[in-house]
């Protein structure tokens, strides 16, 4: 098959081109600028993405596309009016991808969107499922929700196959955001208030992602699904700080401070949003996936953890 991966010089994007590569796959990575470089594949600019891109001569001869460029979330959005901004690439950028891949013959349309379309948080009981009824709560995540309903409405009136997957927080070589901040904190032995924390969350490793992305690009039980992906266990953030230290031959310093405490702290710094992330639930149920399209990870929640934290202490040393 001939692979169209938007998005491809971004943290997912260049991984899932190295390993559609390796499989022997015909890709074309669709970029921004003609200054990304990525190994191995056909390089496409097809600069800004929005409702105007042309795609034509990028989607000829393509049978799959896998959509991840976006407009991604962030703590502080500096954009006059941040859900036009986001609504412009992420819903109305991935309609205009959509219209103009059915028309050019396109088999499928992959979308990594996210489980923030479900929700911020969880209790440690009922994690989201498919099923679940959406609940964006920032523009980002409105955005991502209007852009697979777009999808699938053009997938109605087309022949389009349209897939959706949610991933939760993806982590692994090259992350980027709250997560290298912490790898940050935990390498240079900072002590962390963490200790009375008792939440779960659900995270995916690259490497168990891009195999997802793989999987729901060619199966036939996947065409008009949404599926919800994880690692194969969910882990409470002292303990996801105990396995990173352990990875980076650090020891882990964890001291209590009430979860309450945390969050008028937060609150009062306007930085409420980051402590949530710290002490909130937010669990996934990946059956499924698993189910229907017999998809299960193959990297393990130690492994992912422990393959990032040898590349942050590479990274760290450079």
């Amino acid at each position: 098959m001939r692979f169209l991966v938007t998005g491809a010089n971004g943290f997912v994007g260049q991984y899932l081109c190295a390993e559609l590569f390796r499989q022997g796959q015909t890709v074309r990575a669709a970029v921004r600028s003609a200054s990304a470089h990525i190994d191995d594949v056909e390089v496409a600019v097809v600069g800004a993405i929005d409702g105007e891109t042309n795609w034509a001569d990028v989607l000829r001869d393509v049978d799959v596309v896998i959509h991840i460029a976006a407009r991604v979330h962030v703590m502080k959005d500096a954009a006059a009016d941040p859900l036009s901004e986001f609504l412009r690439v992420n819903m109305q950028g991935t309609a205009n991808l959509a219209y103009q891949a059915a028309v050019a013959g396109v088999k499928r349309l992959v979308y990594v969107s996210s489980i923030k379309v479900n929700g911020e948080r969880t209790t440690e009981t009922q994690p989201f499922v498919e099923s679940s009824q959406p609940d964006p709560q920032d523009p980002y995540a409105v955005s991502k929700w209007q852009g697979e309903q777009a999808l699938r409405q053009i997938a109605q009136e087309t022949d389009l196959e349209a897939v959706i997957v949610r991933p939760p927080l993806v982590y692994g070589t090259g992350v980027k955001g709250n997560f290298i901040r912490l790898l940050a904190a935990v390498g240079k032995g900072i002590p962390l208030p963490l200790a009375s924390v008792r939440n779960k969350r659900s995270l995916i490793y690259l490497g168990n992602l891009v195999d997802a992305l793989i999987l729901c690009a060619s199966h036939p039980a996947a065409a008009g699904k949404t599926y919800l992906v994880r690692d194969g266990e969910d882990i409470s953030i002292p303990d996801l700080v105990r396995q990173l230290a352990s990875g980076l031959g650090r020891h882990a310093r964890l001291f209590p401070l009430s979860v309450e405490l945390m969050r008028g702290l937060g609150s009062l710094f306007g930085k409420l949003e980051s402590v949530e992330r710290m002490v909130g639930s937010l669990r996934v149920n990946d059956d499924l996936i698993r189910k229907e399209l017999g998809w299960k990870p193959r990297f393990t929640l130690q492994q992912g953890l422990q393959a990032t934290a040898l590349w942050y202490r590479a990274h760290a040393s450079r």
